[in-house]
């Protein structure tokens, strides 16, 4: 390739860049955030859909480069790929934690005792006895479809994260929820029929 080529040359400049910035120039850092902001700022708004944890990503991401600038390889990625890669990792990581709270705060106010009075309690018996009901069918199913399930609706995983977690095929994931809950439909009759 040519080295006059703009691509070229943008990539051994901002090669030369980040050197200046691993050589602890913070000037360096500004020019990099200058040239790259509005496109990692873009990406993470897009992965997160919202502006304002999008800029806390693109300062982590700079804050992150600022301390690993000496152990960037031109010869692995160029900046604006290391920067892109950098910036969704962030992104995603973000993205985990905040579907995990949204998970601990649904199950933490599933298990909030509800204390009710009269005329209600004959409605909480009910229920009581239904959720044991339905406790009850789910351990009368094989471990297998039980776990997918229990990972699915008490963990909150999707498919695709519980094939990761147990090592299992996706196919086989949704293989199994879907007999499983065939099984409870099947068994659970009469109690689906009374909620509707």
């Amino acid at each position: 390739m040519d080295p006059s080529t703009p691509q070229l040359s943008r990539a051994l400049a901002d090669a030369a860049l980040v050197q200046r910035i691993a050589d602890r120039r913070p000037e360096a850092l500004s020019d990099l955030y200058d040239r790259y902001s509005p496109m990692l700022l873009a990406l993470a708004n897009r992965i997160l859909g919202g502006q304002a944890e999008a800029e806390d990503v693109v300062q982590e991401t700079l804050l992150q480069v600022w301390h690993k600038a000496s152990s960037y390889d031109p010869a692995r990625s160029s900046v604006s790929t290391w920067l892109v890669l950098l910036a969704r990792s962030r992104s995603i990581d973000r993205l985990r934690t905040r579907k995990v709270g949204e998970r601990t705060a649904t199950a933490a106010h599933a298990e909030t005792p509800r204390t009710h009075t009269s005329p209600r309690g004959p409605d909480d018996v009910l229920s009581r006895e239904r959720q044991e009901r339905v406790q009850r069918e789910l351990e009368a199913l094989p471990a297998e479809q039980r776990q997918v399930l229990e990972l699915a609706f008490y963990g909150g995983l999707t498919q695709a994260e519980i094939a990761e977690q147990t090592g299992t095929p996706l196919g086989t994931v949704k293989t199994r929820t879907l007999l499983a809950m065939k099984k409870l439909r099947a068994a659970l009759r009469e109690e689906i029929r009374e909620l509707l």
